[in-house]
């Protein structure tokens, strides 16, 4: 690590001569972040639309389950390091719905209508509960159960700082056990159901609370190096149902990549991570989750296989181009206007 990365860790640390080692300020920007985040949603899209291997590999399916692994672990780690930061419950909630409603209840809107979707079906979807058994997850939605299982999560999150104050976070280690066994129990290596996936997002909430409320990063800035490089191999192993014993791991391999990245990386990992063009993958990158499972069960993502892959190009550049203005047009004059409403239930 070079000594600009050195210094730029450095100022993202309190010292605390009574608390111990330096630990990371709960305010610090991490870039790290925003790669990762980056390179989800990269590993979804490639799951779901390139062909990365022969089939009895399952690379497909596992490179997508890595990316969602990564992005509910990082989803996890943020909302917790905002409760951890003092964020009251009310603005929490309000900002949080800003983000994933507009676009989530648009694209609903429009899944509802193409399907002809019956009551009950647009009540589960608006709802965030299609995910839940018997599933209502509609053609060109499938994708949206992810939502759901977010969803659900920031309200019980939500609900146990209401009730227990910020030390309620400290259920999430033991909730991500205690699912992990269920899931261990039921056989479920991976699962679109809540209760068999949400310990990939708690795993990222007990990395928070690592983090900020220990002495974690003393010891993760000691790991070697090329500890990410190991990890995220295991991680893709884990993600793939031919993996079934080790796909019970999924959610902390996904925890401690992310975690020891942000204190222990190569330089060139760093750059890559903390990249321009990693944060515009980032600030994009829910706008291309909605969209691309949209358009992906249209006329532009089906076919038979010469003419499916032919198709890719336009599929994947019209997505972009849709999620780029989803993003910058619709969605951050939404967020920006859940935060001026926030505001409004702040106490002093």
């Amino acid at each position: 690590m070079n000594s600009r990365q050195d210094a730029a860790i450095g100022a993202a640390y309190t010292a605390d001569p009574v608390a111990g080692p330096a630990r990371l300020a709960v305010s610090a920007r991490i870039g790290e972040l925003d790669g990762w985040r980056a390179v989800s949603i990269l590993c979804v899209v490639a799951g779901h639309w390139l062909p990365l291997g022969p089939h009895a590999w399952d690379l497909n399916a596992g490179t997508a389950a890595m990316g969602m692994a990564l992005f509910f672990s990082l989803s996890g780690f943020l909302i917790t390091r905002v409760l951890l930061a003092g964020e009251q419950v009310l603005p929490f909630l309000i900002r949080r719905l800003f983000r994933i409603l507009p676009l989530a209840w648009t694209a609903m809107l429009i899944l509802c209508l193409l399907n002809r979707a019956s009551p009950m079906t647009a009540f589960a979807n608006f709802a965030f509960f299609s995910n839940l058994p018997p599933d209502y997850l509609m053609v060109g939605g499938h994708h949206l159960w992810s939502l759901c299982v977010e969803v659900q999560f920031y309200l019980s999150v939500a609900l146990i700082v209401a009730i227990m104050g910020p030390r309620g976070l400290w259920l999430a280690p033991v909730a991500a056990i205690a699912v992990t066994i269920v899931r261990i129990a039921a056989t479920q290596p991976i699962s679109i159901v809540t209760w068999h996936r949400v310990d990939e997002i708690l795993a990222g909430a007990t990395l928070a609370l690592l983090i900020y409320r220990t002495d974690a990063p003393y010891w993760l800035r000691r790991l070697p190096r090329w500890t990410p490089l190991i990890l995220a191999p295991l991680l893709l192993m884990s993600s793939t149902e031919a993996m079934a014993p080790l796909a019970y791991a999924r959610p902390y391999l996904a925890a401690v990549l992310i975690g020891g990245s942000i204190f222990s990386a190569p330089d060139w990992l760093r750059r890559l991570l903390c990249s321009a063009t990693a944060r515009y993958v980032a600030s994009i990158s829910f706008a291309v989750y909605v969209i691309h499972g949209m358009l992906g069960d249209t006329w532009l993502g089906t076919g038979e296989t010469v003419e499916k892959y032919a198709k890719r190009p336009l599929l994947m550049a019209l997505t972009c181009i849709l999620a780029h203005f989803s993003t910058f047009r619709f969605e951050n004059p939404m967020i920006h206007l859940g935060k001026r409403l926030s505001h409004r239930f702040e106490r002093v």
